[in-house]
């Protein structure tokens, strides 16, 4: 079995219709960013981030800036407890790489705990409905270590994206990940590489 290469890595989705519905588990619920939530989000990263600590300051260097806009964007998954056990942003570039504006998937996270429920494909796909409100496009970043963090933005139509085919770190990653992950998409940006 190959070992997933380290590498950064960005998917689109060139288009937002057909929007898979997917709701949350019974008992789930989501709710809105409210002032004060920087510290669960915080917490809620510390718990399920397994390569770097993330701190308030990168809470601030994403989000500091648009904070009024964080109420309509930013959304967290309560369990039937009233726990925070999630949360997603549905944010937005104004011009991405020089490629115009798009929206943008950020800072996903489940806490462990209740990883394997299904929270994270709800969760991207309500983030998804909110993006199409004023975008056409969508976008994210990862890394190709994060294995069912892919799996679940490809089952939702994103795909590597085009514009990182001449990049060796993306081509290697993808590689070692079509490895443990077949998938059609992931195939087809690789086989494009071959028509280079």
């Amino acid at each position: 079995m190959n070992r997933l290469v380290d590498a950064a890595v960005h998917m689109v989705r060139l288009g937002m219709d057909d929007l898979p519905l997917c709701p949350l588990p019974a008992g789930y619920r989501f709710r809105s960013y409210r002032m004060g939530d920087e510290e669960s989000w915080v917490a809620l990263h510390q718990d399920a981030e397994p390569w770097f600590r993330v701190e308030r300051a990168h809470f601030e260097q994403s989000f500091g800036g648009e904070r009024a806009s964080l109420a309509d964007r930013m959304f967290f998954v309560q369990a039937p407890t009233g726990e925070d056990v999630g949360t997603i942003t549905a944010w937005w570039q104004d011009d991405w790489k020089g490629r115009g504006g798009w929206g943008q998937i950020h800072w996903l996270v489940v806490a462990t705990a209740h990883q394997r429920r299904g929270l994270a494909k709800a969760m991207v796909a309500h983030a998804l409905r909110r993006i199409a409100c004023d975008q056409t496009r969508a976008m994210l970043g990862t890394n190709t270590q994060r294995l069912w963090a892919i799996k679940c933005y490809l089952d939702f139509g994103f795909v590597p994206d085009p514009a990182e085919r001449a990049a060796v770190e993306a081509e290697r990653g993808w590689q070692a990940l079509s490895q443990q992950l077949p998938h059609p998409a992931v195939e087809r940006w690789l086989s494009s590489l071959a028509r280079l």
